[in-house]
C-alpha cells in the first residue's frame, strides 16, 4: 500500500476547522472563478449552491482543513467526508480547492497528505476522489500518491488504500495540528496588533513639524 510522504512538498501549517469558520469557508469558495467552481463541484455552482454546500457540511462527522495567510484569508480548503458504503465500511471522500493567487505552492498536495494522514488515524481504509476527468491537477496528486484511477467518460474516480494507523502517524498528526493551531493564534494576534496600530496617531507628528528634525524654515543644522 502506498501513502503520501508527509514532507515531500514545502511545509505549510494546515489546521482543522470548526463551525466558527463556516463564513470563511463560504468566502473562500465564492472567490473561485466559474471554471474552478466547475472543477471543484463538477457543475456550475453559483453562490446559492455553495451556501447550501457549506451549511450542509456536518462538522461533527466530517473534517475540514485549511491553510490561512497572515491576513487570515483561507487560501486552501479540503473537505474529508466519511462515506461508508456496502462495499467499504471505512471510506472517506476527499475534495480540495485552492485560490488562484495561492497556486504553485503544492498546497493541494499538502492538503491531500494531511487529510490522508487524518483519515488513516481515524481508521479509514480507503480514501477516494470523484473528479472530472479534465481535472488533471487533482488526478495527478492522487496518482502520485499511488491511487488507482478508474475513468468513466467525463468523470474519473481515484481510490487510495491506506494502512492502519501507527505510533508515528498519530504523533505526526498531533504535532502538525498543534503547530497549525499555534500559527493561527499568532496570526490572529498579529492582525489585532496591526488593527490597533492603525488606530493610533503617528508618534511625533504635529501640525508645525515639531519632532521631525526639521523646522518650518528649513533643516536644523
Amino acid at each position: 500500500m502506498n501513502t503520501p510522504r508527509p514532507h515531500s512538498t514545502p511545509l505549510a501549517p494546515i489546521r482543522s476547522m470548526g463551525p466558527g469558520h463556516r463564513e470563511r469557508m463560504f468566502r473562500h469558495l465564492v472567490a473561485l472563478s466559474p471554471e474552478d467552481r466547475y472543477l471543484r463541484f463538477g457543475y456550475a455552482a453559483n453562490d446559492a449552491h455553495i451556501r447550501r454546500y457549506i451549511d450542509g457540511i456536518n462538522l461533527e462527522t466530517d473534517d475540514v482543513f485549511g491553510i490561512f495567510n497572515r491576513r487570515l484569508e483561507l487560501l486552501a480548503m479540503a473537505h474529508l467526508a466519511y462515506a461508508p458504503t456496502s462495499d467499504c465500511a471505512h471510506c472517506a471522500e476527499f475534495g480540495v480547492s485552492v485560490l488562484a493567487h495561492a497556486r504553485g505552492r503544492s498546497y493541494g498536495k499538502r492538503m491531500f497528505e494531511r487529510a490522508v494522514m487524518h483519515a488513516r488515524n481515524q481508521g479509514v481504509e480507503l480514501v477516494f476522489i470523484h473528479a472530472l476527468t479534465e481535472n488533471k491537477v487533482m488526478l495527478s496528486i492522487a496518482a502520485q500518491a499511488g491511487a488507482r484511477l478508474v475513468r468513466d467518460g467525463s468523470e474519473t474516480e481515484a481510490f487510495l488504500q491506506i494502512p492502519p494507523a501507527n505510533f508515528d502517524s498519530l504523533v505526526t498528526e498531533m504535532v502538525q495540528e498543534q503547530w497549525a493551531q499555534s500559527d493561527y493564534r499568532w496570526k490572529v494576534q498579529m492582525r489585532a496588533f496591526r488593527h490597533l496600530l492603525r488606530g493610533l496617531p503617528l508618534v511625533g507628528h504635529h501640525s508645525h513639524g515639531a519632532g521631525t528634525g526639521e523646522s518650518q524654515g528649513g533643516r536644523v543644522s
